[in-house]
């Protein structure tokens, strides 16, 4: 309960309320874009009115009445997207003003202090509810928003995805038909020059294609999965790259475990295999380094799941984008298109496994793991 000089202290500044509100709403910061500038002034009144009135409530009503103030002002200030920090010290404004008049009302210091602390109290609370109520819908925005945008960027890819089913099952007809008659050739004119580097750059283009192809969420038409070798998929990639190794002079060491069985798509774990270590040479080809090297290392976890670790020595990449180089059409290639590591992530988390990233000076790291097959063939 307040005492009679304490009840006396809030009658002062009633009998100054026009004073006190007309030097508080002077002090106020408004930006030009402010549009709620005359309600700012009300909302001011109805928070000065709640202090005048405090002494007739007891806590639960006091806070009831402070948030039901302060959600409706913050409600307004989502509305308005004005910096917060602007309603705040105009907030604190309100209350640098009523302390100036405690020193004009000649009550003793000993008989309001109890009142000031209740004072502090209002101002507090109304702060904290206004600007978590605020938070919380900025919260809201943001996330709808994102969800917009997810949502978006989803229908893109489907509809990309559809797109390049289509035109790229019309595009391989002619391509197979090229490489039929690149193997004629060969077989008839067996010393043409140059048929084994047509052959090469043709099933370069057939890997790229297959990696738009693989946008879309629908699987091939009679495409099953099936049991393979881990370590000879691994070989196979690395003679049909080669060439790249040999031109980059890059230097390939393998520690690879038992040449465990998985069961999947090969065809489209090969093509992660060779994305990632053609980038690893590209990039090594890219900066200078006098001892360019790929380290494949390949261990059983948990007696349930092969990792395999594809390390280069080649630069850093940064922090900030370890995560964002998996996301579609990131690139920091001037002629690539951002798909590589995309698809790579697509394909590892159909087939129930993890592809991750970690870069350090020494090395970069691309970590791949995948679930041994349960029946092997």
């Amino acid at each position: 309960m307040f005492t009679e000089k304490q009840t006396e202290m809030l009658a002062f500044f009633d009998h100054n309320k026009e004073a006190i509100l007309h030097e508080w709403r002077n002090s106020f910061l408004f930006t030009e874009a402010e549009p709620y500038k005359e309600k700012i002034r009300v909302y001011a009144e109805a928070l000065f009115n709640v202090i005048l009135t405090m002494h007739r409530m007891n806590d639960q009503e006091l806070l009831a009445v402070l948030e039901k103030l302060a959600i409706e002002i913050s409600g307004e200030r989502v509305i308005a997207d004005i910096n917060i920090g602007d309603f705040v010290y105009n907030v604190n404004l309100g209350r640098t003003v009523l302390w100036s008049y405690f020193s004009k009302s000649r009550i003793p210091w000993s008989e309001i202090h109890e009142s000031m602390n209740r004072i502090n109290f209002c101002f507090d609370k109304f702060l904290f509810f206004a600007v978590s109520h605020y938070t919380e819908e900025k919260n809201k925005i943001i996330e709808e928003k994102t969800i917009f945008i997810d949502s978006t960027h989803q229908d893109r890819l489907t509809l990309l995805g559809q797109m390049t089913s289509s035109f790229i099952h019309e595009f391989r007809n002619p391509l197979t038909s090229v490489q039929g008659f690149i193997q004629l050739l060969k077989a008839d004119y067996p010393n043409m020059r140059y048929l084994d580097i047509i052959s090469s750059e043709l099933d370069q283009l057939n890997f790229r294609i297959s990696q738009f192809l693989l946008l879309s969420k629908k699987e091939l038409i009679g495409k099953e999965k099936e049991y393979f070798k881990l370590n000879k998929l691994i070989s196979d990639v690395l003679n049909f790259l080669y060439p790249s190794i040999l031109d980059g002079k890059v230097k390939i060491t393998m520690d690879l475990s038992n040449d465990f069985t998985l069961h999947g798509y090969a065809d489209e774990i090969r093509q992660v295999f060779i994305n990632i270590i053609f980038n690893a040479i590209d990039v090594l080809n890219h900066h200078v380094n006098e001892n360019p090297t790929i380290e494949i290392v390949s261990f059983l976890e948990n007696n349930q799941k092969v990792s395999i670790n594809i390390s280069n020595n080649g630069p850093i990449i940064p922090s900030e984008l370890q995560q964002t180089i998996f996301e579609p059409f990131f690139t920091t290639k001037k002629l690539g298109t951002g798909l590589g590591l995309f698809v790579c992530k697509e394909i590892i988390e159909k087939h129930k496994g993890s592809l991750s990233c970690d870069s350090k000076p020494e090395k970069t790291t691309f970590s791949l793991t995948l679930p041994l097959a349960t029946v092997s063939k």
